[in-house]
């Protein structure tokens, strides 16, 4: 494990460093450019974390927590639903105070299909692949030698650190909010046994935010700071939590190793 782990965290980081400065794809933002990227990373990085699997752990495929199974679509759908309930709940409350104006940029057609879009791009770019890595392979092989409450420390720091490597979280906020991020997701990966909840969460999430305060978005927000803590990241983070240390009480065992 102790080799393991750093070892996939620095191939992951150069991975993503690769998508977006090694390929003649550009730096720029456009949407068939975010597609391209999107693709090119599942196809990267969910090969290398099953050669991972299988030639460094020399374990089967589910301990990655990835079953493709009738579950899959219940677990995907509870974690989109912790993050769409209290973000609706957020999201009103942003408008009716007055806290937050948001003016749409394109017309309602293209924004529907805009967040079609992003729904699947999110999945292939950041979804799928940073799941499976840090609450697939990285949590996985952690909680083999740690408590379950270490592992997913460990692996919220790694994905701090990712978000810093990578340039995404170069802020103290942004830093923190990789962190926060990494440990509610690793404890859905706790508190459900695999990573498709962790992964509708995160589709979730990510859409919206790319929906409205990303690169490309098709709304204008002021007030960023009051919605993306009613809104995006914090009630709904904090409501996520909530849920899961009660409705999962019993699953969410701190001190417990995995086999």
């Amino acid at each position: 494990m102790r080799l393991r782990v750093p070892a996939v965290f620095a191939a992951a980081v150069l991975l993503w460093l690769f998508v977006f400065y090694g390929t003649p794809l550009g730096r720029d933002y456009d949407r068939p450019t975010h597609a391209a990227r999107a693709v090119l990373t599942t196809v990267l990085v969910v090969p290398a974390v099953v050669l991972a699997r299988r030639l460094l752990d020399r374990r089967p495929w589910h301990g990655l927590g990835l079953p493709l199974s009738r579950t899959a679509a219940r677990r995907f759908l509870l974690g989109a639903v912790c993050w769409l309930l209290p973000a609706a709940a957020g999201f009103a409350l942003c408008l009716a105070t007055g806290w937050v104006e948001i003016t749409r940029r394109e017309p309602v057609a293209e924004v529907a299909g805009v967040a079609a879009m992003l729904v699947v791009l999110v999945f292939l770019y950041e979804a799928l692949p940073e799941e499976l890595v840090f609450r697939g392979y990285l949590q996985r092989n952690l909680h083999t030698e740690l408590p379950a409450g270490q592992a997913v420390a460990v692996q919220g720091v790694l994905f701090m650190l990712f978000g810093f490597l990578v340039g995404v979280a170069q802020s103290p906020f942004r830093l923190f909010v990789f962190l926060a991020f990494g440990l509610l997701l690793g404890a859905f990966r706790v508190a459900t046994g695999d990573i498709w909840a962790g992964i509708g969460f995160h589709v979730a999430y990510q859409s919206a935010a790319q929906l409205f305060v990303g690169e490309g978005a098709a709304f204008e927000v002021s007030g960023e700071g009051a919605f993306g803590v009613l809104a995006l990241g914090g009630l709904p983070f904090l409501a996520a939590w909530t849920y899961l240390s009660r409705r999962h009480r019993a699953a969410l065992d701190w001190s417990a190793t995995a086999p």
